[in-house]
């Protein structure tokens, strides 16, 4: 059922509302991977940590167990370079260690670079479209009789403002975000009525990331919202908060 009224912005963070859940967060390192990671062990998930550089996923593992929640598990994966051995890897890990995974957030991305269509490198294109889209498919597409095996699971995209309404020289990157939009729409209908699995798509807008400094290095980005003012939403679409909403986009407001 989808349900056009509910506002993941309003959501109000509950203690233990995530207790029991076992949650992956790709781009977990850094960012807005790494303070959803810290909201949802904060709020009594078991987090699945996966990026590229370890030394981020330690420290963001290291900064779960000072919390005292539970204890995080870390997947370093190059989502760039992987290969079919590994996703099956991931998988067969979450279903030895968990034996079902309740949430899924897409969240790792490539910016690509901002170039006009006629000199976009070919190359950076197609790392692009395979980090954000391809990468998340093939993942998605393992994980999902993990995702079948709960009782109340969700998936979570993450889009951009330029996935909804094209901009010029954005190139790669607004096209997957099209494309990863697309495949939400697919994916939830195929879902909807044989699983207990929904799924969305965020977008966060302007947040003070690296990724954000990347596409604007002129922006005073210490003006934007930090990626902890946004966990909220991410705890709504991931959580209890949204069983029965699926298929839907969901923009963060300011």
């Amino acid at each position: 059922m989808n349900n056009t009224e509910f506002d993941p912005q309003r959501h109000i963070p509950v203690a233990g509302e995530m207790r029991g859940r076992v949650v992956l967060v790709t781009g977990a390192g850094d960012g807005i991977g790494r303070a959803v990671s810290l909201a949802l062990a904060r709020a009594g998930a078991e987090v699945i940590l996966l990026g590229r550089t370890v030394r981020k996923l330690e420290a963001v593992h290291a900064e779960i167990e000072k919390l005292g929640a539970p204890e995080a598990s870390i997947v370093p994966l190059d989502l760039e370079r992987a290969m079919a051995a590994d996703y099956d890897a991931v998988a067969n890990a979450v279903e030895e260690r968990y034996g079902r995974l309740d949430g899924l957030l897409h969240n790792a991305a490539l910016l690509g670079t901002l170039t006009p269509i006629e000199q976009y490198d070919v190359p950076t294109f197609m790392r692009v479209m395979h980090v954000n889209l391809t990468a998340a498919f093939v993942l998605t597409r393992q994980l999902l009789p993990l995702l079948r095996a709960s009782t109340d699971a969700a998936v979570l995209f993450t889009s951009s403002g330029v996935g909804n309404r094209g901009r010029a020289y954005w190139g790669a990157y607004s096209i997957s975000k099209f494309a990863v939009e697309g495949f939400t729409q697919v994916l939830s209908q195929e879902l909807e009525s044989t699983s207990a699995v929904r799924v969305n798509v965020i977008d966060p807008g302007k947040v003070r990331t690296s990724m954000r400094r990347q596409a604007y290095p002129s922006e005073a980005i210490e003006s934007l919202p930090t990626p902890e003012s946004l966990t909220a939403s991410y705890l709504a679409l991931l959580g209890p908060a949204s069983r029965g909403v699926t298929g839907q986009r969901f923009a963060i407001q300011r």
